[in-house]
């Protein structure tokens, strides 16, 4: 697999395998994660909750948009919560299958992606159905970062990465300098798994409750189930991962007799919270920027069959 770059499984809490591939290493914060750091935004949600910047999940999310107020024609927008948002429900197109949003986002150059709130369609009525947007979860991102009057990456490192001894290392922004809250955060191997930790014990690292136990919780909710993220097969990822669903940008499956939740980036970046078994299972893998398709799911297909057939190999606790 020339696209893996790390795999680590900590068991009991206890680091008992890290293996480096390819390009990877202990010390490298990889290039990367892709769309883990989805799951790195809906931490932050949760702290800036915790914290009081935020109200509930109630909000509206125009609200910490007040310079597009006057240029929405479509009266739904205003109706858009910060939980359907968490949820993928907030009715943007999910631009890999609904053209030409995916070419407008990551092709054409044009990395302002706030005026999207505005031109993007909805495809769904908020609350309604799973439609999964980086749009969405970019948004999720600015207004974290408007609530607290900082930016992510600095808020993150004080909030969440420091806390579990993580240091966050590039995180891509957009011209108005919002971290992309959808993609792009890198880490080490061992920071992503000390974050997966966090996720497995209900929030707390080293005796201190860093992301509250009932945002964990709420996170780990499956909300959305059946989903059929490929186009290929119902419900089903690869040879093992199936009755896909999702929480507050957490996926979750099943294979064989385990099901678990797990942050998933392009490529084959991977974070896999078995809770049974007392496990976190890392995988590091190319991000395999600009490369979709056939072409990218040779590689991350198989980083994926490799995790699910290793899950599937442990008998139910």
């Amino acid at each position: 697999m020339e696209t893996l770059y790390g795999l680590l499984v900590i068991k009991n809490g206890h680091l008992i395998a890290e293996r480096y591939f390819n390009e990877g290493a202990a010390e490298q914060k990889n290039f990367a994660l892709q769309s883990v750091t989805k799951s790195y935004t809906s931490a932050l949600v949760g702290i800036a909750l915790d914290q009081g910047f935020l109200s509930g999940t109630d909000q509206k999310m125009m609200d910490f948009f007040p310079e597009f107020a006057g240029q929405i024609n479509d009266p739904r927008k205003k109706q858009i919560t910060i939980g359907d948002m968490l949820k993928m429900r907030s009715g943007y197109p999910w631009e890999e299958r609904t053209p030409p949003y995916l070419d407008i986002l990551f092709f054409s150059g044009n990395w302002r992606w706030l005026s999207h709130i505005v031109d993007f369609p909805l495809t769904s009525d908020p609350g309604t159905e799973f439609s999964y947007s980086n749009l969405t979860s970019h948004l999720l991102g600015v207004i974290v970062a408007r609530a607290c009057n900082t930016d992510l990456k600095s808020y993150g490192q004080e909030n969440l990465f420091s806390p579990i001894n993580a240091e966050v290392g590039d995180w891509t922004s957009d011209p108005d300098n919002y971290n992309w809250g959808w993609g792009e955060i890198s880490f080490t191997a061992r920071d992503i798994a000390r974050f997966g930790l966090l996720y497995l014990n209900g929030g707390e690292y080293g005796g201190k409750q860093v992301v509250s136990e009932e945002w964990v919780r709420e996170s780990l909710q499956t909300y959305s189930e059946d989903i059929n993220f490929t186009g290929w097969f119902s419900s089903k990822l690869g040879s093992y991962f199936s009755d896909i669903g999702y929480g507050y940008q957490w996926w979750s499956a099943r294979v064989g007799n385990h099901r678990f939740n797990f942050a998933w980036g392009h490529g084959g970046n991977l974070i896999i919270l078995l809770d049974e078994l007392d496990m976190v299972v890392v995988t590091t893998a190319d991000p395999l920027h600009g490369i979709l398709g056939d072409e990218a799911w040779k590689h991350e297909g198989a980083i994926i069959d490799l995790v699910g057939k290793f899950i599937k190999s442990f008998p139910k606790e």
